[in-house]
């Protein structure tokens, strides 16, 4: 078993049974065996003449996320459900600012619209029936000790609104049973200060926006079609060491470089759980698509088949209350007040852009990189239900 040791600035430490592998730029010869301790003290040793010196562990690479199987024993991969209802909001208000965003919203109405969401999502009518077949508890625990971690959205000046995050969370604690501590809200990247700047109102008591969480600090595998520093990349260490349980994924509707599909939603979400340095070099493209195909994002796979075992990224919810042709500064340029969810990120992407970014409001995405979104995945345009329409609430 491969084991490294990554520590600030670059330098790597590798033991695999015999000693064999570079320190400080020097090669080392020594054939002979090399106890853990011995190894872990060499690695502090050297971490020592570093600034502010790290270490973590990379996890093994794992078998490639198998094309086309299911990322959750409920939902099928290509349904995706969106709604828009002027209701949700009292007044139109196109470049009001986060907090002018949350007095206009009605949450009741929000509230009530998701839950239309998540029945459409599962087909049910019983809303409590269909969060309960959304989420999935984790084998060997009960709902209070589940772990959940939400992924917002915190760049500059749009955030998720209130009413959206606050609904997600009485979800979780109150039909669910989730404890209120083991909620967690982060943005790795851009979370700093989130709890002071973009203090969510209607939160459960206990609920930890976490600002950063600690970022994304620890390395693990990243599959094809990346092919960057080895094929690792740092990300959020809860996600890596298998804490979280259960990851939930709200993304805003943004503009961003056509390079991405001239947009930013829940696949560039992640942007903010995985490290974003790589997005801006070469093959930030196949950078994208390779993070939301890990077990951190999609959850453990069977190492023969690739099939998820156990879902971790159980929901995708687009909050497009307040949305932008540019970005991701600056204020909304739109209110279209619309919300869509899904299961599988890329597929969820696909169908917003095209069919309500694209024909709704005339932002024509990038199509060469958004259709990439469902072939990287295994899929075509054909695939896709209901003659590729996205399905209206």
């Amino acid at each position: 078993m491969l084991e490294e040791i990554v520590l600030c600035g670059g330098t790597v430490l590798q033991r695999w049974g015999y000693f064999s592998h570079n320190i400080a730029g020097k090669k080392e010869t020594d054939v002979g065996k090399i106890s853990r301790r011995r190894f872990i003290q060499q690695a502090v040793v050297t971490g020592a003449a570093l600034t502010a010196a790290t270490t973590v562990f990379v996890r093994k690479a794992p078998a490639a996320w198998a094309k086309k199987t299911p990322v959750h024993p409920s939902v099928d991969n290509l349904r995706v459900v969106g709604l828009a209802d002027t209701g949700m909001t009292k007044n139109h208000e196109t470049g009001s600012s986060w907090a002018r965003q949350n007095e206009l919203v009605m949450s009741e109405v929000v509230w009530a619209n998701i839950d239309r969401l998540a029945c459409a999502l599962v087909e049910t009518r019983n809303s409590e029936e269909a969060w309960r077949q959304i989420f999935i508890k984790p084998p060997r625990k009960s709902w209070s000790d589940a772990v959940v971690a939400i992924k917002t959205n915190n760049i500059a000046q749009q955030h998720t609104r209130s009413a959206v995050m606050a609904k997600m969370v009485h979800t979780l604690t109150n039909t669910l049973g989730v404890r209120p501590a083991n909620l967690h809200i982060y943005d790795a990247c851009h979370g700093y200060d989130m709890g002071k700047y973009t203090p969510f109102a209607g939160l459960v008591e206990g609920c930890r926006i976490e600002d950063t969480w600690g970022g994304s600090t620890t390395f693990t595998a990243v599959p094809a079609p990346w092919k960057g520093s080895g094929g690792r990349a740092s990300c959020l260490r809860h996600l890596v060491d298998g804490s979280v349980d259960i990851l939930i994924n709200i993304a805003l509707c943004k503009g961003h470089s056509s390079r991405f599909g001239g947009f930013t939603m829940t696949m560039k979400n992640h942007f903010g759980t995985f490290s974003p340095s790589p997005g801006h070099q070469s093959g930030s493209q196949d950078y994208l698509i390779a993070i939301n195909k890990t077990p951190e994002i999609l959850g453990p796979m069977d190492k023969k088949t690739g099939k998820v075992l156990y879902p971790r990224q159980q929901l995708c919810l687009v909050d497009a209350l307040w949305a932008s042709k540019g970005g991701p500064g600056g204020n909304p340029s739109h209110q279209p007040n619309f919300l869509a969810m899904g299961v599988l990120s890329p597929v969820v992407d696909y169908q917003v852009a095209t069919q309500f970014r694209g024909k709704k409001l005339s932002w024509e995405p990038n199509r060469e990189m958004t259709r990439r979104m469902l072939t990287e995945f295994g899929y075509t345009e054909a695939d896709l239900p209901a003659g590729g329409r996205l399905i209206e609430v």
